[in-house]
Parts: C-alpha cells; sequence; structure tokens
C-alpha cells in the first residue's frame, strides 16, 4: 500500500467554471511537466471530490482538487543524531538556523555532521518518511536560515520563486572599514577566476550579480551591514563587497587574511569578544549615522543588540553604484575581529516568500549569532 503526504487541495472558484483539470493545476495550482507526469501515473495522485480523474475533464464550481504525493526517503542519507535549531515547520516545510561549520548536503567524502544527516534524524524519530530537499543552499562557514521543502511540489514552487525573483533573502555581514555609504547597489559581473577555477571574481565577462546593501552600524574600523541578493551566484556578497574595498572579517578566501598570517583564537564568543576588544579597545568606539538620515528620512539603524532581538531596519535600497570603492580595510580592523573570527561574518539573517501549502507570504528570522555578536559587543 502506497503511502502519501497530506495532500494539498485546491477549490474551483465561480469564475473558473469549465475550466480543464489540466489547466487548474499547470496554472493555478502551478505543476510542473515534470511532477503533473508524475502524479498521473500515481494512484492517488490527482483527485476530484475524492475520485480519480482524468485532466482532460471540465471542472465545475466548488469542485475540490486534491493532488498527492508518495513518501520518500533519503537512502542515501544516514540518520545522525545532531543539534538541528528549527525556526518553525509543518507537512510541507523545515526552516532550520544552520550553524556555522556546517555543510548543508553530504558531498564526496563528507558523509556526516551535515544538515541533512541531522534532519533525516529528525525525521525518523517523528516518524516522517521525507526525503531532504535544501530550497537553496548557504556555505558552510556563513550561519542562518535554511529552507527544506518536504516534498518536490513545494521544492518546485519556491523554487520558481528563486528564479523569479520574489524571494526575500537578507544578509548580516561585519565588514572591514567604514563603509562610506547609507546605501547602495552593487552590480558587477562575476564568473570564476580563470586561474583559480574555485575562486569567483568580478569581470565583464561574468554572469549578471546584483546585491543591494544598507549600513546598518560603524564602529572603529568595522562595519555591520545588511544585504539584499537580487541575483544569488556563487560567494556573491563576498565577492561584491571585496570589489567595494570591504571584504568581510574572517574571509580567507576573500579577505585580506588570505594574504597574511592568521593569529588563532580559542574559538569561543568569550574568546572572539577578548581578541575583538584588544583591537577596539584604542578606537573611536561606534561611530554616529550621518545627521542627513534622519533629515531625509533614511535608514534607522537599531543597535547591534537590536539584531540579536529580531529587529530589523527599513529603507528603500534602490540607491544608485557607489562612483568607486570606499577605502581600504584599515589596521584597526585587522586587529580587532577578522583573523580572530573563526570563519566569515556573514548570517543568512531573513528569508521570505509565498508559502506553497497556505499560499499566503511567510517570512523567518534567525538572530545574529553569538561569534558575530561577540565582536560587535568587543567594539561598543
Amino acid at each position: 500500500m502506497m503511502n502519501y503526504y497530506s495532500p494539498l487541495r485546491y477549490v474551483v472558484p465561480p469564475d473558473e467554471e469549465g475550466f480543464y483539470l489540466k489547466t487548474i493545476l499547470q496554472n493555478r495550482m502551478g505543476l510542473s511537466r515534470k511532477l503533473l507526469s508524475r502524479l498521473k501515473l500515481t494512484e492517488q495522485g490527482i483527485t476530484v471530490n475524492g475520485k480519480r480523474e482524468y485532466i482532460s475533464i471540465k471542472v465545475n464550481v466548488g469542485d475540490v482538487i486534491e493532488i498527492r504525493m508518495q513518501e520518500e526517503e533519503s537512502e542515501d542519507i544516514l540518520p545522525q543524531d545532531l543539534p538541528l535549531e528549527i525556526l518553525y515547520e509543518d507537512e510541507h516545510l523545515l526552516i532550520v538556523n544552520k550553524e556555522s561549520g556546517m555543510i548543508v548536503h553530504p558531498t564526496h567524502g563528507h558523509y556526516l555532521n551535515t544538515v541533512a544527516n541531522a534532519a533525516v534524524h529528525h525525521w525518523k524519530e517523528r516518524g516522517e518518511n521525507v526525503r531532504f530537499r535544501p530550497v537553496h543552499r548557504l556555505d558552510q562557514e556563513t550561519s542562518g536560515v535554511l529552507a527544506i521543502a518536504k516534498n518536490p511540489y513545494v521544492h518546485q514552487q519556491i523554487s520558481e520563486q528563486m528564479i523569479a525573483h520574489s524571494i526575500t533573502k537578507e544578509y548580516l555581514a561585519i565588514v572591514h572599514g567604514t563603509v562610506a555609504e547609507d546605501r547602495g547597489t552593487i552590480d558587477a559581473p562575476i564568473d570564476r577566476d580563470p586561474e583559480q577555477p574555485h575562486i569567483r571574481i568580478v569581470t565583464p565577462s561574468g554572469y549578471r550579480a546584483v546585491t543591494h546593501y544598507e549600513t546598518v552600524r560603524r564602529y572603529d574600523g568595522i562595519t555591520l551591514v545588511r544585504l539584499m541578493l537580487e541575483t544569488g551566484r556563487t560567494h556573491q556578497i563576498r565577492v561584491h563587497m571585496k570589489h567595494l574595498g570591504h571584504p568581510l572579517l574572517g574571509d580567507k578566501m576573500y579577505g585580506p587574511e588570505a594574504d597574511v598570517p592568521v593569529r588563532k583564537s580559542d574559538g569561543s564568543p568569550a574568546g572572539e569578544a577578548r581578541d575583538a576588544a584588544e583591537g577596539c579597545a584604542a578606537g573611536e568606539g561606534v561611530r554616529g549615522a550621518h545627521e542627513a538620515d534622519s533629515a531625509a528620512g533614511g535608514l534607522a539603524r537599531p543597535s547591534a543588540a537590536g539584531f540579536a532581538a529580531g529587529e530589523a531596519p527599513t529603507a528603500d535600497v534602490s540607491g544608485g553604484v557607489p562612483g568607486a570603492p570606499a577605502a581600504a580595510p584599515s589596521s584597526a580592523a585587522d586587529d580587532a575581529a577578522g583573523p580572530e573570527l573563526a570563519r566569515q561574518a556573514l548570517h543568512a539573517y531573513r528569508l521570505g516568500f509565498v508559502h506553497p501549502g497556505t499560499r499566503e507570504r511567510v517570512e523567518f528570522t534567525a538572530p545574529l549569532p553569538a561569534d558575530m555578536q561577540a565582536v560587535l559587543d568587543a567594539c561598543e
């Protein structure tokens, strides 16, 4: 006997009287051709008022259309009891706050200690048979909100929203130097470095990449910035901020640390704060926002603690590309947190999209992690 996930339902409204069932499935419920073909061959894949029907029939007002997908498992992923911070879960989605250092999906030679291992174990404990389908990826060292679809329909629907650029993806980053602009847009194409294929660079022959940014708070030698992705190129934020003249703290691939010896701390939040304090102690502390902000109705900058509590700034991010890269990273930033931060200071703070099950817009946020918060606290 086949087991199915919870059905997805659509009730035919008056203005769709007489529509073909295929039209409803493709144009209203958004099924891809591949998934539609798959459901047609499934015993209870497509039903109208509880009865299996051909997709060539015409529907009537009030008809209840349901699609059902067979339960699946990730047989190649070993369940592993690992910490997993769950922000939200229902029958369609699992939203987690990924910790830094954790790979999303097993790769060759790295079969354990991933988000996938933890998620599969979590579902086994709940008695659920679910195949691991991350909607997007985060770099190993990047922390924050990660969305995982629990069936192929949900994965397809959110993926299409990403292609249409209708998903909200916001990040928080601590960067070297004082970012002069309050807000701006980096529109610079990205492609592989021909000499080092694992590295991305800004190049005129690359693929279009657009990152919007806002300055949240300026410290002595470092800046907390909020970034919104319009495109999703590999390493986009890291490459663009380097291009702007403000690489991320702790970025061993794109930051100043890649070219200088790295002095390691003990890696604990307390150790990071202590190391950062050494660099910030002689500085000027927090730098005030431009006075013109309030007069022009610009970005209101919350405190770092405000971000940790889930607050977020609001502002129009349609500003133009800065005319030239800002000042090079200062020695204060190097002494502060950059070399001592155990990873790049990048956190996926907010993710928003239309929920495929409820068709309502939802947003999920993850507070600033302890290691990044410790760096900012040390510079207060």
